[in-house]
């Protein structure tokens, strides 16, 4: 239907529609991953950039090339330059993913990794999940509407098709900065109605929800979080074969997109 003659905001939320549709229509080309560390590499047989698009003097690490039609790149946080370790949680995810959307244009991003998992709420070490929704729970801010932003609750890209197709888990995944459970944090967990539990997805999820991304999330179970077994302890003894089975997934869900577009997932 047309708009009313000279209804201006109209005619743009249309043509911003028409827009929507004709990318949502369009084969996805260019895949983004943010991960903790790099088992798909050797899987894709990509190239690792030399020649970075990032900031010189950051950590972050990319590899990318070509895999059945798609451009494929992976991106993790490197190490720490003061301490050599693993960049982990929000704020080198949140960095990460800005500077890789803005650097790559990606059509989707996947955020795949570990996770703590609940067994109260179906998980079992070596599950493999996608996310149907995001949140944090330890941004902790008792102030009317400052509260519901603290959590930060958001939707993953829907993918109903990919998870028939798959067979894979769905659960509820919540973010904290911390690999341990403080009991504000379990309360807040809980509140999230979450089965799972990182330390970067809802730091992504941000970040493609502000530039307008879809970001879906896929994440292996290392730790039963509210089991017997100290967390370090079990993440470290599962944290291989859990990888693996990562892995697997990952690359049977970049099997079923290639190809496809958005709408079909």
């Amino acid at each position: 239907m047309a708009p009313p003659h000279g209804d201006k905001s109209a005619e743009v939320k249309e043509e911003a529609a028409a827009a929507v549709s004709s990318v949502d229509n369009r084969p996805i080309s260019t895949i983004l991953f943010i991960v903790e560390a790099l088992p798909l590499v050797k899987k894709f047989q990509l190239t690792e950039d030399l020649n970075s698009v990032f900031p010189k003097g950051v950590p972050w690490v990319r590899f990318y090339g070509n895999y059945k039609g798609l451009t494929v790149n992976i991106v993790c946080p490197g190490k720490d330059p003061a301490l050599g370790v693993d960049g982990v949680g929000t704020v080198s995810a949140s960095l990460v993913t800005y500077a890789s959307v803005q650097a790559l244009k990606p059509d989707l991003i996947i955020n795949a990794g570990t996770a703590g998992g609940f067994g109260a709420k179906g998980a079992s070490i070596g599950d493999v999940f996608i996310s149907s929704e995001v949140a944090f729970h330890d941004r902790r801010i008792p102030i009317p509407v400052f509260d519901i932003y603290g959590v930060g609750s958001r939707k993953a890209f829907a993918t109903p098709n990919l998870l028939k197709e798959l067979n894979l888990k769905v659960g509820k995944l919540s973010t904290g900065d911390s690999l341990d459970m403080s009991p504000m944090d379990e309360a807040s967990i809980i509140a999230n109605d979450a089965t799972i539990k990182d330390m970067e997805g809802a730091a992504v999820a941000y970040v493609a929800d502000l530039l307008k991304v879809p970001a879906i999330f896929v994440k292996a179970v290392t730790d039963i979080v509210d089991g017997d077994k100290p967390t370090p302890e079990e993440f470290l003894e599962n944290l291989v074969a859990v990888t693996a089975a990562l892995d697997q997934t990952a690359t049977q869900v970049v099997d079923y997109i290639s190809g496809k577009c958005l709408v079909e997932l």
